[in-house]
């Protein structure tokens, strides 16, 4: 018999995703902070629109909430099983496969596929569109593509918001490239040397572990959502610039950055 995935579990689960996502990110919730200032700043109004592209449980959606309650955020990813805990920590799952929370609507859409966004029913442009460390996985012609179908349901004015490691170009700027990690590496000792006691890899094999859980394992295996990124020339900083000026970005810049760790923000044009 399948057990049943429920609210304080699924919370629990996402506490421990924070956790190990602290131990690779040690800035995180100084880049969460960044991105959600610079939302609300740009917004020019209360009940701002947001996407939240590759949103993983929805930890950033749940913080951009909690500063902008009135906000209404849509969290869109493809993996299934990230999207269930997001759902039952947050949401209600409701009958079209979205989840309402309040303002808060997770999609479960495959970003490298085009035409993702006229499945969300969108009802006016996004204020915002927004993303921490999950963009590096598309390929760069996904990027690309992604990038164009962003610019096309922002408002003039609007901003793509993509926190991130995104590293110098190692052929162009070695030294930059290898100051941005050593940077990151520097600061993670000096906040836990001895580490935070919960890894990616720990965490996805406590995961398949549960019995809850079973069969969102058994189907994020069925949809191969896992691809190889390690080493994706989308994990640079020059490919994610060049393919926001293809998409029509009028201006394009990093608003905050300790080394590789930075958060890259798109204005589009008018």
């Amino acid at each position: 018999m399948t057990e049943t995935l429920t609210k304080d579990a699924a919370a629990a689960w996402i506490a421990r995703w924070d956790t190990q996502q602290q131990e690779l990110l040690p800035d995180r919730e100084e880049r969460f902070t960044a991105l959600i200032d610079a939302v609300e700043e740009s917004a020019g109004r209360p009940d701002p629109l947001v996407l939240d592209l590759g949103c993983g449980p929805g930890s950033l959606a749940v913080r951009l909430l909690r500063r902008i309650p009135a906000a209404a955020v849509i969290a869109i990813d493809a993996d299934p099983l990230l999207l269930a805990l997001g759902q039952s920590a947050w949401g209600v799952p409701a009958v079209d496969g979205t989840a309402l929370a309040g303002s808060l609507r997770f999609a479960d859409q495959d970003l490298r596929v085009p035409g993702w966004s006229a499945e969300l029913g969108l009802d006016r442009n996004a204020d915002a569109t927004v993303s921490t460390t999950a963009l590096h996985w598309l390929p760069p012609d996904a990027l690309g593509a992604l990038y164009a179908e962003v610019a096309s349901v922002l408002r003039p004015g609007g901003l793509m918001l993509n926190g991130d490691h995104l590293t110098e170009d190692e052929r162009t700027a070695p030294v930059l490239a290898r100051l941005g990690q050593a940077l990151i590496d520097r600061e993670e000792r000096r906040r836990a040397p001895h580490g935070y006691g919960e890894t990616w890899d720990s965490w996805w094999e406590g995961v398949k572990a549960d019995p809850a859980l079973a069969d969102l394992v058994t189907e994020r295996d069925r949809r191969a959502f896992v691809p190889e990124h390690h080493g994706s020339p989308s994990g640079r900083l020059d490919v994610h610039v060049e393919a926001l000026r293809a998409a029509g970005f009028a201006e394009i810049g990093t608003l905050w950055q300790r080394g590789a760790d930075r958060l890259l923000c798109a204005v589009r044009g008018s």
